[in-house]
């Protein structure tokens, strides 16, 4: 059995990657930072349905809690699965900010900063003695980091070093035959930022070829296939997940 950890399991796009990911026979582990209640739910949710989870709290901006979170995902994997190692990792956890350049504060620039390419750059180091041969490394990016949308600069800059950073990650693990691919999803419905209003979502909608905006579902299938042998030889590639957002 595969075994993947989701960073932001509890809600949203990483909820529904780990249901997904469940659904076509992962092992999976997700982690939470606050509502534990949220992701012993989604646990809940993968084992009705026959699979096996585990939710362990994680604050992706605390880099110096991540070499004790790698010893408690070895404990997880010894006691639920009799493994010393996982396979997949999806760094999904994220938040949003929606403020001007003009007005961003340097402790707001930092908190994005910190959780979305310091975070999954030593998460990732500090998980990597753990990863298998032949693993696999999704990094979550935005489509924000290729079409300007005012009020977001520094949330689209880091996810525009994150995809950068993937490349990386697939040059440097290649002699492990550990991939690593980014997902760029455009307007999904979450929670996100405090959700979407009704018009902002009509906007994003008639800029979407599709003529809508997504559901976490829509992303947590794909990432679930991404993730599988069956897309064994894609790698170092960031893939929109958009509906046509960005055309």
């Amino acid at each position: 059995m595969n075994i993947v950890i989701i960073t932001g399991g509890s809600r949203g796009l990483g909820a529904s990657i780990a249901v997904h990911s469940a659904r076509r026979g992962m092992g999976v582990i997700l982690t939470y930072n606050s509502n534990r209640e949220a992701a012993e739910k989604v646990v809940s949710t993968i084992e009705a349905d026959g699979g096996k989870a585990v939710a362990m709290k994680l604050d992706v901006g605390d880099s110096a809690a991540f070499l004790a979170f790698r010893d408690a995902v070895g404990e997880a994997l010894a006691k639920t699965w009799s493994s010393k190692t996982f396979d997949f990792l999806v760094n999904n956890a994220g938040y949003g900010l929606y403020n001007p350049i003009a007005t961003v504060t340097e402790e707001e620039f930092d908190g994005l900063f910190r959780v979305h390419l310091k975070g999954p750059f030593f998460l990732t180091q500090a998980l990597l003695p753990l990863m298998g041969v032949g693993g696999h490394i999704v990094n979550v990016t935005s489509a924000t980091s290729r079409v300007a949308t005012a009020g977001v600069a520094p949330y689209a800059s880091f996810k525009g070093g994150l995809e950068v950073l993937t490349r990386y990650m697939a040059k440097e693990f290649g002699e492990r035959r550990i991939r690593a691919n980014s997902i760029a999803p455009g307007p999904i419905r979450t929670e996100l930022g405090g959700g979407l209003s009704e018009e902002f979502e009509a906007l994003l909608a008639r800029q979407t070829a599709l003529g809508r905006v997504g559901e976490p579902d829509d992303v947590g299938c794909m990432v679930a296939s991404l993730l599988s042998d069956e897309n064994r030889w894609i790698n170092a590639q960031n893939i929109e997940v958009g509906g046509g957002y960005t055309i």
